[in-house]
């Protein structure tokens, strides 16, 4: 099995920064994909940005130039810095790692998930 543990998330002020971080865990054979998705009240969930184990970066048009998706590939971590924050960017930060485990001998992926951590923007 496989763990995402987020952290970073609070409270604000619009223009500020924030830098949110998500370590996996587990019988991990290889982590592709990591990204960073969120979801605001009453909206559906959106991709904010990916980046894969090698390869370029992808972003939302609404966080390009603002947000910076980094990752250590040694640790199984994910980092979004978070610059000129809006009020539109309020929302629960999820945390997304497609990763490959092996059960017995058979090479498995699957998406896993973290728990979320909020993300408020307001003066």
């Amino acid at each position: 099995q496989v763990q995402l543990v987020e952290s970073g998330g609070g409270l604000v002020q619009p223009g500020g920064s924030l830098r949110l971080s998500c370590a996996a865990s587990g019988s991990i054979f290889k982590v592709n994909t990591m990204g960073w998705y969120r979801q605001a009240p009453g909206k559906q969930r959106e991709l904010v940005a990916t980046i894969p184990s090698s390869g370029p970066t992808n972003y939302a048009d609404s966080v390009k130039g603002r947000f910076t998706i980094s990752r250590d590939g040694a640790k199984n971590t994910v980092l979004l810095q978070m610059n000129s924050l809006k009020p539109e960017d309020t929302a629960v930060y999820y945390c997304k790692a497609r990763t490959t485990t092996i059960r017995n001998a058979h090479f498995l992926t699957d998406d896993y998930w973290g728990q979320g951590t909020q993300v408020t923007v307001s003066s």
